[in-house]
């Protein structure tokens, strides 16, 4: 029954940890006497190159705060973890160690790449995971998941050749987002813009005369507005828009591409933005997105004047081939001052799209590359949530899904890495998207495509935790994954937590020193205190400026708590018959005083308050009421009170500050397992079960206590 003195965390974590791997408790199917009913959460597999960040701990204790909180409610709980393999991000990690060797990935050759690749991922895949254990996540850890296991990778072959004889998977070139550094095609989602200074050049565009011209004549021309004089070279078109009055006369007229000395035509098109600079511009199909939907709408023909190396092709006039992007930029601003072609330029901010593993600037550029068809599948995954089949949490988030549904490309599912599931048809060297097989995710977790009894029991699953950046990336390709391999939405709840800022409101960066590494502060405060006063900032709002001080509070709740143990403790050691089930501690109520009633009553509230604020995602008001209660209620005021009690009334008092101990436990479990279980494991209760974890959830007392 005793309790030290002091609360050490670094004496008790590891201890607890181990406690509840051994009773097998996080696998459903070890489990004593449960409901039936059954409660899934799979983790957001996080990356093998990852470790622990602000964003990670977050959404870990948020996630087990559900999980415990289910568990000890009686439901047959399966949180399931895994890890992503993480194509590009991984197999750059590896270049980078073939670098420090002198090697690339070729002079290995694919077969023995991807052998290293393994033998790095044997290292230090599961790291990341090892880090959450020491927050105290209750992870069914026996069926970890790895996207590149074998039972996975056929998962993963079953889907695509499921699209593939659909026809909604066909191989097509078209203008993809190209990163020059990885040597690979990426998604819209995979991108990072970054806002720069640039310029806006404004360029003269002679008017194409047939006849002899005047003078008047040859000064024609019309004012173009560009960031990227450099694609000027592969421009087929000048376009305007049909509704700008400004140019009602130019349409079916041509123009002289400057430097290039082609012929191209003025056309009109509703895609032009007529506040845009001088409200024409230039057209370059093979090397911007907008542009490729004008060429489409006007019939009009390609031009890469730009490599997969980010070089001027040969399709661009001889002195511009081989340069460089910057190089190219630079000698065709010279060369339009020298023809009197630039009007002038001006200051302007650029969002320049960057790779999102190497920070290296995008480009734009026709690919023969893989495509998945998006039309039928984003309104299958757009009207599943507005049926109400899956909820966002918070609503707004919903704004967020239905307008990328709305404007979605077809996805290019094709990446040229070497580290990834290969595209299942013949002589293909390219791999499939990171995204393609994490869309899977929570059905190939439990075992699709056979029909296995966990994917019976847990599918749908209920709750996914994630945040805002992939609500697209991720979670829309779930749901329209779920809905059609499976008939059936892949989780009923999207619960899209806060992001996680420096105290000042910016992004947290470890290359900038601004980051906080959460096992730095569990060392320090210990894993109960971080969860405390990390669950404590959880309030609904989009961003989090995280200050440590909230740490400290948790710490100092932790010792609030282990003191008020170790008194109830030491008040009840005496009484060697008081060893009683919890169910059955307040039997006798009729003599209760007017104290006992009234913390009789707070715990009433607490217990309905805790359950309403858990049910609704409200992790930081649950913690504040749980707060509020034990320590102001149940310390300041009760134990304070009994200290002064008649030894008749003795007794009764040591068996509420029992039964108020206990159920506080209950209740504080989710937010501080390892200290709660501790304290759990040293009381004097009859028929007590081999675990907190798996106790049982307070009930409301009867209305008249």
């Amino acid at each position: 029954m005793k309790l030290s003195k002091t609360y050490s965390p670094k004496q008790v974590e590891d201890k607890i940890y181990r406690l509840w791997q051994k009773s097998g408790f996080f696998n459903p199917d070890k489990r004593p006497a449960q409901r039936k009913k059954t409660y899934c959460i799979t983790i957001p597999p996080p990356n093998i190159t990852g470790s622990l960040h602000m964003g990670h701990a977050l959404n870990t204790v948020v996630q087990d705060i559900l999980i415990r909180f289910k568990r000890l409610q009686g439901l047959r709980t399966l949180w399931l973890p895994g890890t992503d393999h993480a194509g590009i991000a991984a197999q750059n990690v590896v270049e980078k160690e073939l670098k420090k060797e002198g090697k690339t990935r070729f002079d290995l050759g694919r077969e023995k790449f991807i052998e290293r690749m393994w033998d790095w991922k044997k290292k230090y895949g599961n790291i990341i995971l090892d880090q959450l254990k020491k927050l105290g996540a209750s992870c069914d850890w026996s069926r970890k998941v790895f996207t590149l296991d074998k039972n996975y990778s056929e998962a993963v072959k079953t889907a695509f050749l499921h699209y593939y004889k659909k026809g909604w998977i066909y191989r097509g070139k078209r203008v993809i987002n190209w990163c020059p550094r990885c040597q690979t095609s990426l998604s819209d989602l995979e991108l990072e813009y970054k806002e720069e200074k640039g310029k806006l050049w404004y360029i003269k565009y002679p008017l194409e005369q047939k006849n002899k011209r005047t003078k008047e004549q040859k000064n024609k021309y019309v004012l173009v507005a560009t960031t990227r004089p450099e694609t000027m070279l592969g421009d087929m078109a000048v376009a305007v828009n049909p509704k700008d009055k400004r140019y009602k006369n130019l349409k079916g007229k041509k123009v002289i591409l400057p430097l290039v000395e082609r012929e191209i035509p003025v056309v009109a098109d509703n895609l032009v933005d007529p506040k845009f600079g001088t409200g024409a511009v230039k057209v370059t199909p093979a090397h911007d997105f907008t542009d490729y939907k004008i060429a489409q709408n006007h019939n009009l023909t390609f031009c890469q004047i730009i490599d997969e190396q980010g070089k001027i092709t040969e399709e661009a006039p001889l002195s511009y081939q081989g340069l460089t992007i910057l190089r190219a930029r630079q000698k065709i601003i010279e060369d339009l001052k020298s023809k009197k072609l630039l009007e002038k330029e001006e200051a302007y901010k650029i969002s320049i799209p960057k790779c999102y593993r190497c920070s290296t600037t995008v480009e734009f550029i026709p690919s023969q590359q893989w495509f998945l068809k998006m039309d039928k599948l984003a309104k299958m995954a757009e009207k599943a949530v507005r049926q109400g089949k899956i909820k966002f949490i918070p609503k707004r988030f919903e704004k967020t899904y239905f307008d990328w549904l709305k404007n979605v490309r077809d996805w290019c599912i094709s990446r040229q890495i070497w580290w990834g599931h290969k595209i299942p048809l013949k002589d293909e060297s390219d791999v499939l998207d990171t995204w393609f097989s994490s869309a899977l995710w929570p059905f190939v977790t439990l075992g699709w495509p056979q029909k296995n009894n966990d994917l019976k029991r847990f599918y749908p699953t209920d709750v996914l935790s994630t945040g805002r950046d992939i609500i697209n990336l991720w979670v829309a390709r779930m749901i329209f994954s779920g809905l059609e391999f499976m008939k059936k939405v892949p989780f009923k709840d999207v619960y899209v937590h806060a992001t996680v800022l420096t105290r000042e409101g910016k992004r947290m960066s470890k290359s900038l020193g601004t980051g906080v590494n959460p096992l730095d502060l569990i060392e320090k405060y210990g894993a109960d205190a971080t969860r405390f006063g990390i669950a404590w900032q959880v309030m609904g709002g989009q961003d989090i400026k995280f200050v440590e001080d909230n740490i400290m509070m948790g710490k100092k709740f932790c010792n609030k708590i282990w003191n008020a143990a170790r008194f109830v403790l030491l008040e009840i050691e005496s009484a060697k018959t008081l060893l009683l089930h919890s169910s059955r501690v307040l039997v006798e109520t009729k003599n209760l005083n007017n104290v006992d009633k009234r913390i009789l009553g707070e715990l009433n509230k607490t217990i309905k308050s805790v359950n309403k604020h858990l049910e609704n995602f409200q992790f930081g008001k649950a913690a504040q009421v749980l707060y509020d209660f034990f320590w102001h209620d149940f310390c300041d005021r009760y134990i304070e009170e009994t200290k002064r009690v008649d030894i008749g009334c003795q007794q009764r008092t040591q068996k509420i500050l029992l039964y108020v101990l206990l159920t506080s436990l209950k209740l504080l479990h989710p937010f501080v397992p390892f200290i709660t279980e501790e304290i759990y494991q040293k009381l004097p209760l009859k028929d007590k079960k081999p675990c907190l974890m798996v106790e049982t959830w307070p009930n409301s007392l009867h209305s008249h206590l």
